[in-house]
């Protein structure tokens, strides 16, 4: 594994997803200032995952055709300005337009997948999608944490320290980041988005695995977008409250997939755990209601974030594996698009549960949502014994 590129584009990451956490214990808040309800707060969630499903599969072919670093550059100025745009909004539109822009400029993920499978081979590409993981779940750490502190002066000053955060990052990465996508790969003519799609379902494990991630992230949106609400009902939380409880979440993940997910894979193999992830997230999502206090809140969590961190680097290598080397970037993008699907349809999901039956009922449908994952796992476990299926392009 060459280790200087994957260190770089862990701490690009990191520090790209250090300024996404520092917005979300805020934001709800922040729109709840203007009025919003729990219906429009997971509309304004799904509106930066709207533009990031138009735009992540672009991305991902421009990525195999003009090479990951611009990329990624690319990003981090959308995203400076994104955030900057946040902390001068004035109204829920504004707001809206700000969660636009950044959806646009998310390309980062899908495009470091796709720089970590350049950069690994396929015995340890779990390790290192669990970096990114690992960035993740630190960024969830330290953001939210931040962004709940600085909150006490004000919503608008956690998104102007997150437009610094990327517009230093990007500032780093411009002198450290390396291309890893070989000279010889890069300019292939392949069209873009609508053939990345239709490849990549056109190979039923492939298409499994990518409709697997798109439920995991549906359910565990829809905690993201309506937890903050949830929480200052039945528990009486404050953005800084809400704020440390999604550092606690990113702690645990972090030591998953930082840490553990590696030794976990090489004694069961990412098949396996899949299935385990999958009902450990059940598990998880399905307490929340009947959590009486912080404490039993707490240990329920661990659970959920352990399965997320199981889950997520898990089918992102499995997909990496069931992909020609050719068409990584495209079929990361893809993946991510159905992420972006998935957080649009989770929070508005969500959003409107919770409004209409009750703030415990977003748990329990999200919960039987990934009962579907669960079986897919297992089909997928099944299947995967028969076939070798590779996406070939064109």
């Amino acid at each position: 594994m060459k280790k200087s590129p994957l260190v770089i584009i862990f701490v690009t990451v990191f520090i790209d997803l250090l300024g996404f956490g520092i917005v979300i214990p805020v934001l709800p808040f922040y729109a709840e200032k203007y009025g919003a309800t729990g219906l429009t707060v997971g509309l304004l969630m799904s509106s930066y995952s709207f533009m990031q499903l138009i735009f992540s599969p672009i991305w991902g072919r421009i990525s195999d055709l003009k090479g990951r670093r611009p990329i990624i550059l690319m990003s981090l100025v959308g995203s400076s300005i994104s955030y900057l745009i946040f902390g001068l909004a004035d109204s829920l539109a504004v707001l809206f337009i700000s969660r636009f822009f950044a959806g646009i400029f998310a390309a980062n993920i899908s495009t470091s997948q796709a720089y970590i499978s350049d950069s690994t081979t396929a015995a340890n590409r779990a390790k290192g999608m669990g970096l990114i993981g690992a960035a993740f779940g630190l960024g969830f750490v330290l953001g939210p944490l931040f962004g709940g502190y600085f909150s006490h002066f004000g919503y608008r000053i956690p998104a102007f320290l997150a437009s610094a955060i990327c517009g230093i990052n990007f500032f780093f990465a411009l002198f450290s980041l390396p291309e890893t996508l070989k000279p010889e790969m890069i300019g292939e003519k392949r069209s873009l988005s609508l053939e990345s799609i239709k490849k990549t379902f056109s190979f039923p494990l492939l298409g499994i695995l990518v409709f697997l991630m798109f439920i995991i992230t549906f359910s565990f949106s829809t905690l993201e977008a309506t937890f903050a609400l949830f929480a200052e009902q039945k528990y009486h939380f404050s953005s800084v409250e809400t704020g440390y409880v999604f550092g606690f979440i990113g702690i645990l993940m972090a030591i998953m997939q930082g840490g553990l997910i590696g030794h976990l894979v090489k004694k069961f193999g990412e098949k396996r755990l899949v299935v385990a992830g999958t009902f450990m997230m059940i598990l998880g999502l399905i307490l929340i209601p009947f959590a009486p206090n912080l404490y039993y809140l707490l240990v329920v969590l661990v659970v959920l974030s352990f399965g997320l961190g199981i889950n997520n680097p898990s089918i992102t290598s499995l997909i990496s594996q069931h992909t020609d080397p050719h068409f990584v970037g495209a079929t990361m993008g893809v993946s991510q698009a159905m992420g972006s699907l998935a957080r649009i349809l989770g929070p508005m999901s969500g959003g409107f549960v919770y409004d209409r039956y009750g703030i415990d009922t977003p748990y329990i449908f999200a919960g039987l949502t990934m009962g579907l994952a669960f079986i897919m796992a297992i089909v997928f476990l099944i299947k995967s014994q028969r076939s070798k299926a590779v996406v070939q392009p064109k």
